[in-house]
């Protein structure tokens, strides 16, 4: 299935895409609205791809339908994660990347963000893909199923730069579990930069203007291509 998407351009011909997942219950709309505080003026034209996760019932919020990436079964993190909605939700992620190929894109001038399960996903799908991004982003996020994804990541991504940003008072996805991603990922020999900022499962200012930085380090060397 087709991701149907939120689409913003900053300018006319795009030449970098930024592709952003929502987290659990949201939409595509999500965070559509902080892209004027992210971009700055002196940045490529950039085109921002916010897919809408599929509707799918969520066990742990009582089977109740909702857009989400995947399953929850239960909150430890060996049970926190259905595999095969992972898995359809990683090729619907590689797809909307073919798509942005297609356009004219080169992976090289694309990142990859997600918040809470989008950034699950963009890690799952991000360290997976056979051609290397710009960058990819986990904001209030874990990492399930690691050793699935130690087996199938792609060597392509063993440069690509890693972000990880997490409240230190996240009552939904404990800091530990953050923690654990940063650490499971530097085990692999990655590099992650890591964020902890003073509040909960949410986005803050000071965070945003650390991703206008950390995104415009990763355009400025495409853009003097």
């Amino acid at each position: 299935m087709t991701l149907s998407c939120v689409v913003t351009e900053t300018a006319p011909d795009p030449s970098h895409a930024v592709i952003w997942l929502h987290g659990l219950g949201a939409d595509g709309h999500d965070f559509e609205p902080i892209v004027p505080e992210l971009v700055a003026p002196d940045w490529p034209a950039l085109r921002f791809v916010f897919p809408h996760a599929p509707m799918r019932p969520v066990t742990i919020n009582n089977g109740m339908t909702m857009r989400a990436w995947y399953d929850i079964r239960a909150l430890s993190l060996d049970e926190r994660a259905d595999a095969a909605g992972i898995e359809e939700s990683v090729a619907q992620v590689h797809e909307l990347i073919a798509a942005q190929n297609q356009a004219g894109i080169d992976s090289a001038r694309i990142l990859l963000a997600g918040f809470s399960q989008g950034g699950v996903v963009a890690l799952h799908a991000g360290l997976r893909h056979r051609q290397a991004l710009a960058g990819i982003v986990g904001l209030s996020c874990y990492l399930p199923l690691a050793e699935n994804l130690a087996q199938a990541r792609s060597p392509d991504q063993a440069d690509t730069p890693l972000l990880l940003m997490h409240g230190s008072q996240d009552p939904v996805v404990a800091p530990a579990l953050g923690d654990h991603a940063r650490r499971t990922l530097e085990q692999w020999g990655y590099r992650p930069q890591w964020h902890s900022y003073p509040m909960q499962h949410q986005i803050c200012m000071p965070q945003i203007a650390e991703l206008r930085r950390w995104f415009g380090q990763r355009l400025a060397p495409a853009a003097e291509d």
